[in-house]
């Protein structure tokens, strides 16, 4: 199977959940998994709300957050989504401090803080969808 065949076959929702102009980070990773074939759909920055909004109308597979330091923003993202889509596997990379990962890693968030491989990330993107 190429990539052409895997399109469009996984979705994922990619929205950043603070006001932070760093986009780099973002840019990469979902660059790296439209590569890879997943169908990315970027919110960009996005309030709670808005995620969920997205989340619930368009049914990833998938979602990740850019967490820029905003811990507190992506615990109530975090609880509306699973609220929604029970189900949905979530992953956030961005500015994370240890103790920060470590309660996102608590609620079931895998976590991908500065320093994290592309391909790792990507790996766990498939892995995560698989099924």
């Amino acid at each position: 199977m190429t990539n052409t065949d895997l399109r469009n076959t996984r979705k994922v929702l990619f929205a950043k959940t603070s006001l932070d102009g760093h986009w780099r980070g973002p840019l990469l990773v979902t660059g790296a998994l439209e590569d890879a074939g997943f169908d990315v759909m970027m919110l960009g920055m996005a309030t709670p709300e808005e995620t969920a909004a997205a989340a619930l109308r368009d049914k990833p597979d998938l979602i990740g957050l850019n967490i820029c330091g905003h811990i507190d923003v992506v615990k109530r993202t975090v609880a509306m989504l699973r609220e929604q889509l029970p189900e949905t596997p979530i992953f956030a990379g961005g500015t994370i401090a240890p103790w920060a990962k470590k309660e996102l890693e608590a609620i079931g968030v895998e976590v991908y803080p500065p320093g994290s491989k592309l391909k790792d990330i990507v790996a766990a993107a498939h892995r995560l969808t698989e099924g």
